[in-house]
């Protein structure tokens, strides 16, 4: 899958990521390194055992990401007329960092992952702390164990970095109630992610609209509208913003859930830093799964649903399914699909009631960079 050369321009460290404007993305960071200080005091207080459950989450939280969810409540703020210097709403925005890294967390450790960003996932490093170190017991029990804590941790920490932002308390208490439901949307997102193929049956009538009921509240709703929200909220917003983030956020997160799925089976592990095809090993029923079963003959549909997830599934059968979605067509529909959300996103984000012109500019650019990236 090749990008076109100007979407692709736009990803190039050489022509400014739109996360980086007004120094966001390092704004961001230092928010997060000084509170895993803060938090680092506090577990060394409490026993020095506690030190690699300290560095795992450092590494995990400072090393790599995005960084889309902070930009866009930020840029919701802006949006606005918040101002453009506040620590506040930095702090604020980058605790959604810490309710994804709490969701990555055990997102691999339900897939059964073994790399996220081309390092080991969580739950794999404990492991292998345990088996290094040589300590009693099963290893691979440790490492669940110490993944489900260790992302309980995070989910917990999101929530006292918002709350203890520095932003006015009044501003704060106005955008709680969308942080809330918004952690609750994405628990139950991933809820109907991992019940789709135990109890969805063979893939068939009805699939497509449960993929995408996952893509909305999994991804979308806490990927871009939620955090265009809360920062509109913060920056004491009224509802006709509001309603317009989320005409513009929704549609424009389902674009870029869609791109993960394309992603997740024909994303280069050189630079997604997962390996070839892993949805295909965890078993994700994603739009373009549930679209190529529909659109490829009966033989090859059956192969898709028999063997997608399965415990022994091998390179080569990879590969085999890789090959079943190409040919299908599935791919080329779920572009369209992109490409259509985008624009009724980029529509919305034009008639938005925007207070702060370099916001619409920088939305704009925000949209484009999370519909054609490559990682």
């Amino acid at each position: 899958m090749t990008l076109p050369a100007d979407a692709a321009a736009l990803l190039d460290e050489n022509a400014g990521n739109p996360v980086d404007r007004e120094g966001l993305r390092m704004r961001v960071n230092d928010a997060l390194a000084d509170f895993l200080d803060r938090q680092e005091a506090v577990l060394s207080s409490i026993s020095p055992r506690l030190s690699d459950a300290s560095t795992a989450l450092r590494d995990f939280l400072l090393d790599g990401g995005k960084r889309l969810r902070p930009a866009f409540c930020y840029w919701g703020w802006r949006g606005a007329g918040g101002a453009t210097g506040s620590d506040g709403i930095v702090a604020a925005a980058a605790a959604l960092e810490l309710l994804q890294a709490s969701a990555l967390v055990h997102d691999d450790l339900m897939d059964r992952s073994d790399t996220r960003r081309g390092l080991p996932s969580v739950h794999r490093r404990f492991e292998a702390l345990h088996r290094t170190s040589g300590w009693r017991g099963d290893r691979g029990q440790f490492g669940t164990a110490a993944a489900v804590l260790l992302g309980d941790m995070l989910l917990c920490w999101c929530d006292e970095l918002f709350l203890r932002c520095g932003l006015e308390p009044s501003a704060v208490l106005a955008a709680k109630p969308v942080f809330d439901v918004m952690r609750t949307e994405v628990m139950a997102g991933q809820y109907l992610d991992v019940l789709e193929p135990v109890a969805g049956g063979s893939m068939g009538e009805g699939a497509a609209e449960r993929a995408l009921a996952v893509v909305r509240y999994k991804s979308a709703k806490y990927s871009v509208e939620r955090p265009l929200q809360v920062g509109a909220l913060l920056a004491g917003a009224g509802p006709e913003l509001v309603e317009a983030y989320s005409a513009f956020g929704l549609p424009l997160g389902e674009a870029f859930q869609l791109r993960d799925d394309q992603l997740g089976v024909f994303g280069d592990p050189a630079v997604t830093g997962k390996p070839a095809g892993d949805d295909l090993r965890e078993g994700k029923r994603t739009l373009l799964v549930a679209l190529a079963v529909e659109s490829s003959p009966a033989a090859d549909g059956r192969i898709l649903d028999d063997r997608l997830g399965a415990p022994d599934l091998d390179g080569d059968e990879v590969e085999r399914l890789r090959g079943i979605i190409a040919r299908s067509g599935a791919a080329e529909q779920v572009e369209r699909r992109i490409d259509a959300l985008l624009g009724q996103a980029l529509e919305a984000l034009e008639a938005a009631p925007l207070a702060d012109g370099p916001a619409r500019d920088a939305l704009r650019s925000l949209a484009t960079a999370a519909t054609v990236r490559r990682y």
